[in-house]
């Protein structure tokens, strides 16, 4: 029986303990192929690199690194190189050091990974470990139940059908608690992010002013009637989020119409 082919990239770069932890959870499931940028590359979206080459760094037989390169070129560069008369018959992105719910999935380079995978026609799961602020770190949390999530999922996919429609793929968060103190798999929808102008103005030696983005509090507004991919982290689930890139407001169309004429 042939093995499944499994193509693995994230955006905190080849030497995330993240990637790790998914390289291991995965390999009994398939034939695991990474490709990972050379650097963190976090928050980069879904974004190709057009104004240089870019190169592959071979660390093993299938492990490479992408010099320079974002998540989105992993994936794309990675059907051209590895995957010439053959698709994979999964990419998987993470595991993300940090949350990518809400709003955040359209700046994840995590998350875009996998929507470039189903763009070329490939199933595609994103996974991100959240943490809390003041709470355990993720060396003090270890991936222990993100990596058995990755595993449970993965072997679910390859037992039968991947359970979306083509250009949709699987956002996965793993709440910040122990794995016996997860209560299992919920499927969510996309919270709404709570969001500020967080940023540091600094000035260089020479009195030039510059200035560092800061991280955003994880705020979040409530919604009424429906579960939530952060209230589902908050009540100790793993939230499973359908994804779908087309972005059309549907619900707006009509009025819009109307608007115009």
């Amino acid at each position: 029986m042939t093995r499944k082919k499994i193509l693995i990239t994230n955006d905190d770069g080849y030497e995330s303990k993240g990637l790790a932890a998914l390289v291991e959870a995965l390999q009994p499931l398939g034939e695991v192929y990474v490709v990972a940028p050379a650097t963190e590359k976090s928050a980069c979206g879904h974004s190709l690199t057009l104004t240089r080459p870019l190169h592959f760094i071979r660390l093993d037989e299938r492990h490479y690194k992408l010099d320079d390169g974002t998540p989105s070129d992993c994936v794309f560069l990675a059907l051209n190189k590895l995957f010439k008369n053959t698709k994979p018959d999964l990419v998987v992105s993470g595991i993300n050091i940090g949350s990518n719910m809400g709003e955040d999935i359209t700046y994840s380079g995590t998350v875009a990974a996998a929507m470039e995978a189903v763009l070329q026609g490939i199933p595609a799961v994103a996974f991100s470990q959240v943490y809390a602020e003041g709470g355990k770190s993720i060396d003090e949390l270890g991936y222990d139940l993100a990596k058995d999530a990755a595993h449970t999922l993965v072997a679910r996919i390859f037992e039968g059908n991947f359970p979306l429609q083509p250009r949709r793929l699987l956002n996965v968060n793993i709440p910040p608690v122990a794995k016996e103190a997860c209560k299992g798999f919920k499927v969510t929808r996309a919270g709404n992010r709570l969001y500020a102008h967080n940023a540091e103005v600094h000035y260089n030696p020479r009195g030039k002013e510059y200035y560092w983005i800061g991280l955003p509090e994880l705020g979040w507004m409530d919604t009424p009637g429906h579960t939530t991919d952060f209230e589902a982290i908050n009540d100790g689930y793993i939230s499973v989020t359908p994804v779908h890139l087309d972005m059309t407001c549907y619900e707006e169309i009509e009025h819009l119409g109307e608007w115009l004429s």
